[in-house]
């Protein structure tokens, strides 16, 4: 299974929508547009997981493509790198 990063998405792009865009070029697994946790709204990009030889063909014939006349980017997705630490500001103890 391979992770599809997709930006540039237009604002109303649904999840729905970002799944049939991508079935066209194989079964997806998932379909998920990220969006602001406070608002609700879009943030312009999302992820699809596929089988990785359907995403191979997915991110070449849909990275530049126009939707909603915005060029999309898509390639693999990378992975976070791990945060660290956890805030207090790393001056330890004051006695």
């Amino acid at each position: 299974m391979k992770k599809i990063y997709v930006g540039n998405l237009p604002w109303s792009t649904t999840d729905q929508e970002l799944r049939d865009l991508f079935a066209a070029h194989g079964n997806v697994h998932s379909a998920t547009v990220v969006t602001d946790r406070e608002t609700g709204r879009s943030r312009g990009f999302g992820f699809v997981e596929m089988e990785a030889s359907a995403a191979k063909e997915a991110i070449s014939r849909l990275n530049g493509k126009e939707m909603g006349s915005r060029q999309l980017r898509v390639n693999e997705a990378q992975e976070r790198p791990r945060r660290t630490g956890g805030g207090g500001g790393g001056a330890g103890p004051r006695w």
